[in-house]
């Protein structure tokens, strides 16, 4: 039996309209009431995270920042978390100046930009979070990073990554999150250090955890759990390393997963 299942959010649980189903979220109580932990485990901020986590009624700890960050729902506290090394995030910024491209800070759980435009407002209205206009980065950069970002073509990112492993490689987790998202973390911020925390927390094996995702930012969950799952949707590249794959996000390919491995399983 299966007591962990950490699923992915955007592209994973959500519909392409953002949307959980009445039938996954059906599904998702079941698994619940018989004494399942359902957590989720995202790109996402905490602040971010939480409404999504409000809206299945989750209420133990959730996996955010791509793993930065496990926090409790109920009184907030931080169980897990990892920041970018201070002299590695100097450097991404100091490369980021040079090449004028778009970065993004999340410290203490609130974004920051250096200036206001299209990219920022985009990643806001998707995120359901506000953002902050610090043109200070210098001294922001010396408090600890949870999450850094960049925001570009696919392919510029996939360049950029490329000549930033060099760099700042051997300090932080560079992954991506959506194909026009770079993201930057810290060697032991990935969805498969939080998995393995939270079941160590919770006190189950890995060999008891289902990890559903759908990006290459959830790879390391796939490859730590019992059980990973990638979605009908998800890169060519995760499902040739999934255990099983379910139907897309748009046909409740969370609802299938609890469905035959929880609920049909017990019966």
């Amino acid at each position: 039996m299966y007591k962990l299942i950490a699923i992915d959010v955007d592209d994973t649980l959500l519909t392409d309209d953002l949307q959980v189903t009445d039938a996954t979220l059906q599904a998702l109580e079941q698994a619940i009431a018989q004494g399942v932990t359902v957590t989720l485990a995202t790109g996402r901020m905490f602040a971010s995270a939480r409404k999504i986590a409000d809206q299945i009624r989750l209420n133990v700890p959730i996996i955010t920042y791509q793993g930065s960050m496990v926090k409790t729902l109920l009184d907030g506290k931080v169980l897990y978390e990892r920041s970018v090394p201070e002299d590695a995030a100097k450097q991404l910024y100091d490369f980021c100046e040079e090449k004028g491209l778009h970065l993004q800070l999340y410290i203490d759980d609130v974004l920051y930009v250096k200036e206001e435009n299209e990219k920022a407002r985009l990643y806001s209205q998707l995120s359901k979070i506000p953002y902050v206009v610090e043109p200070d980065y210098d001294t922001l950069l010396t408090k600890p990073s949870t999450k850094m970002l960049i925001i570009d073509d696919p392919d510029v990112l996939d360049e950029i990554a490329l000549q930033l492993q060099p760099i700042i490689g051997d300090r932080v987790h560079i992954t991506k999150s959506k194909a026009h998202y770079l993201e930057f973390l810290h060697k032991e911020g990935t969805k498969g250090h939080a998995l393995r925390f939270m079941a160590e927390h919770i006190g189950c094996t890995m060999e008891e955890t289902i990890a559903i995702g759908d990006s290459w930012n959830d790879r390391e969950m796939l490859m730590e759990a019992g059980l990973g799952v990638a979605m009908d949707n998800a890169l060519p590249a995760l499902k040739e390393i999934a255990g099983f794959v379910t139907k897309s996000n748009n046909d409740e390919g969370v609802k299938h997963v609890i469905d035959t491995f929880i609920l049909n399983a017990a019966k």
